[in-house]
């Protein structure tokens, strides 16, 4: 079946006008500056046109405040959209901040911007910034997405914008030289000579201490002979023990003097309690 031309065509105008009746856009949008303490009899004020940027660029100073109203629709009914938002973008690096609309039921919506809004990047670009409006929502509308006008930002010389220091990178460094301290160092010979000979010299004095508070070295024969094994170990470990620690002090680091005291600690600890055994059992005969 064929339909006449006359029919078709005029079919076709009205799906096209429908189609085209459900896209987002808005209207009576207007971009204002009020400035703190300025009154209203010198603010800025421009009517924003659809799909058409504003002629003349909009200046935003350290008081002033950039107030964008406009009237969301869909397919020429007044709606509020899912997404409605001002997009202040730097067209060098593309660094872009965008600010919500506060949109009604009504689809009136009013969204503000001031300088403290912005990230140091776009206070500082020193060009004019791109100001686009965004509106958009689900379905199969289609969205509206346009450069509405450009703002300048104008620096308080009083008080200068001062950007940060770049961060720190992961990157390649500079070399660092370590200085490490000196390894310890025993004290001179002389003074080592004098306290050996100091300790040397206390030894008499010990033996005749000894001798005078009744030490018998008759005894040693029967000590020897009742256990000579744990007598010999546990006077070769106290007499390895102090040649360990002279090791230590002269020649040996840490590492090589724990070992050798473990090793020795052992020992006089297995054969003291054998030896001082067989000393109690002496005396518990009546022999000391």
């Amino acid at each position: 079946m064929k339909f006449p031309s006359s029919i078709v065509l005029p079919l076709l105008s009205l799906g096209a006008s429908l189609a085209a009746a459900a896209d987002w856009t808005f209207e009576d949008a207007t971009v204002s500056i009020s400035t703190k303490g300025a009154g209203v009899a010198g603010a800025f004020k421009e009517k924003l046109s659809v799909g058409k940027a504003l002629a003349k660029d909009v200046t935003l100073g350290p008081a002033d405040t950039i107030k964008v109203i406009l009237t969301s629709t869909e397919g020429g009914t007044p709606k509020r959209p899912h997404q409605a938002f001002l997009s202040i973008r730097e067209p060098k690096t593309g660094l872009e901040e965008s600010f919500p609309f506060i949109v009604k039921e009504s689809g009136k919506g009013k969204v503000e911007v001031t300088q403290r809004d912005l990230p140091i990047q776009l206070l500082t670009a020193g060009l004019p910034l791109e100001a686009k409006l965004t509106l958009a929502s689900f379905g199969s509308s289609t969205p509206y997405s346009s450069k509405a006008f450009e703002v300048t930002v104008a620096a308080d010389q009083a008080a200068p914008i001062i950007a940060p220091e770049a961060p720190v990178r992961y990157g390649k460094k500079a070399e660092i030289n370590h200085i490490f301290r000196a390894d310890p160092v025993s004290p001179p010979k002389i003074i080592s000579s004098f306290f050996v000979l100091a300790i040397a010299a206390t030894l008499p004095v010990l033996l005749g201490v000894w001798l005078m508070l009744g030490a018998n070295l008759n005894h040693l024969g029967k000590a020897m002979s009742a256990d000579p094994v744990s007598h010999t170990l546990f006077f070769g470990s106290i007499a390895g023990l102090e040649g360990v620690f002279f090791l230590y002090y002269s020649t040996w680091n840490l590492f090589q003097t724990l070992p050798a005291v473990a090793v020795f600690a052992v020992v006089a600890f297995l054969s003291g309690s054998r030896a001082l055994g067989e000393v109690q059992a002496r005396r518990l005969a009546g022999q000391r």
